[in-house]
């Protein structure tokens, strides 16, 4: 495959990816999403791709170090042009018979190439002056960066005061198992996300697939980083109401996870011990590995004692969660009060063997049939860290 024919393979996979999964390909994919991939694929074009292929592919796209050179075949080029064009559905009999010249591919070339002969044109112009004065801003930039800019100038925030659809976009948010209904009332509260504690968990469960819906993610943007999240005023009152910040493998909930809430609790396996309102982190194996694991469950009153101090409320004006991550160690913290600028104080922190590469804001009620109730979010921040 010569440089161009690349270049419009490239350009094909991402199309087919972000068909696929509703966003752009970012980071290489997982054993699970790959095969999702080509199960798209083979519902919509009769046609079958390798998983592994697949997988190799984004490996090779996102970064041509990190392993061998892929060439893919005409076929494999064929069936995803297919797949991105909406050809008709066919099967591999059918496509041989009648189709063996692979006629979409080719028709996807020709249409790749027409978007860029400006392009093209553009770089002859410009030449060798061009490409040194390239290399040295990227140089120039590099070395400011390096020397000037802080971490933290990284940082991404959002305080929620635009949430509308284009806001949310450009703001680099994916929406998740979008419930159309209660999406539109995002908007309740001016200045403020709201979400409500919809049925479903990320928690692996044989009864139910694991799902959450609205859920808001982003991708984490190095290997340390910290993020916290604001909340108005939530106090969960049934089982098993809660909200907070979400760390993930990949966007189908199936690999492992980390989750931070503010949440409430009344079961106990037929013991008899009061009610709580508690923060908990738990982590997970993913699909196949058993039960989660509570790593953290720190109670910040029980709701029975409320009538005798009706203060404990009030500490829930303004309760905010951050996660921060350095390396495979894992830090939580909690704060909360009648004013905004309460002090953190961690919970716990542990060391867990994942690399997350989402991180999201969540309303949940698990798989129960309490009540729905809204949960508003003010403020959420994303920090890229210094790992050294």
């Amino acid at each position: 495959m010569n440089d161009l024919d690349f270049s419009v393979f490239v350009d094909l996979f991402k199309e087919a990816y972000t068909k696929c999964f509703g966003h752009a390909l970012i980071s290489p994919l997982t054993e699970t999403e790959s095969k999702l991939f080509c199960n798209q694929v083979l519902d919509k074009t009769g046609l079958s791709i390798g998983w592994k292929s697949v997988k190799n592919y984004s490996i090779f796209i996102i970064d041509s170090n990190a392993g061998k050179e892929e060439n893919p075949s005409a076929a494999t080029l064929d069936t995803l042009a297919r797949y991105v064009l909406n050809a008709p559905y066919t099967t591999e009999i059918q496509r041989k018979n009648d189709e063996s010249h692979y006629p979409y591919w080719f028709l996807y070339r020709e249409r790749f190439h027409k978007s860029q002969p400006k392009a093209v044109v553009k770089r002859w112009r410009t030449g060798a002056i061009t490409f040194a004065a390239g290399i040295m801003v990227i140089i120039l930039a590099l070395l400011y960066f390096k020397l000037v800019v802080s971490p933290k100038s990284s940082a991404f925030a959002d305080d929620f005061h635009h949430t509308d659809e284009a806001a949310m976009r450009d703001n680099g948010w994916l929406i998740k198992a979008r419930d159309a209904g209660y999406w539109s009332k995002r908007t309740e509260k001016p200045g403020e996300l709201t979400l409500y504690t919809l049925k479903g968990d990320n928690w692996p469960d044989p009864k139910s697939n694991p799902i959450i819906k609205n859920l808001l993610l982003r991708p984490t943007p190095s290997d340390c980083f910290t993020a916290e999240v604001h909340i108005d005023s939530f106090i969960p009152k049934e089982e098993w109401q809660q909200a907070g910040l979400l760390l993930l493998e990949d966007t189908l909930l199936t690999g492992k996870s980390i989750r931070l809430s503010l949440a409430y609790n009344d079961y106990f396996g037929g013991m008899k011990r009061p009610r709580e309102i508690l923060i908990q982190a738990i982590t997970s194996l993913g699909n196949g590995f058993g039960k989660p694991e509570e790593i953290a469950h720190k109670v910040l009153f029980y709701p029975d004692s409320i009538s005798t101090n009706q203060v404990l409320t009030k500490n829930l004006e303004n309760s905010a969660l951050r996660i921060e991550k350095h390396g495979n160690k894992y830090r939580f913290l909690y704060a909360g009060g009648t004013t905004e600028n309460a002090a953190f104080k961690e919970v716990v922190t542990q060391e867990f063997d994942m690399q997350p590469k989402y991180i999201g804001i969540f309303a949940i009620k698990g798989f129960t049939n309490s009540n729905t109730v809204p949960v508003r979010f003010k403020y959420f921040r994303l920090t890229a860290d210094n790992c050294k």
